[in-house]
């Protein structure tokens, strides 16, 4: 919820979102959707990076990975 009320209070249009974030077990659930309608004239893309708490500890190397192919775009 926090997140969703940060989005409501700012403008991102044009502006490229990209999730990520660590989950319980439900990944993005319906939070993909949620950004995109709070910001719809702003980029939200679907290829977002969330991670289990139980696979955190292993997730560096995950992690790294996803932030290069995000960076060369």
């Amino acid at each position: 919820m926090p997140l969703y009320a940060f989005l409501e209070g700012r403008d991102f249009a044009g502006k490229p979102i990209i999730p990520f974030g660590t989950h319980g077990g439900s990944g993005f659930s319906s939070t993909v959707p949620t950004i995109k309608d709070l910001q719809p004239k702003a980029s939200v893309s679907d290829d977002g990076l969330t991670i289990s708490r139980d696979d955190i500890e292993d997730a560096h190397d995950d992690i790294v990975e996803w932030v290069h192919e995000v960076y060369a775009r």
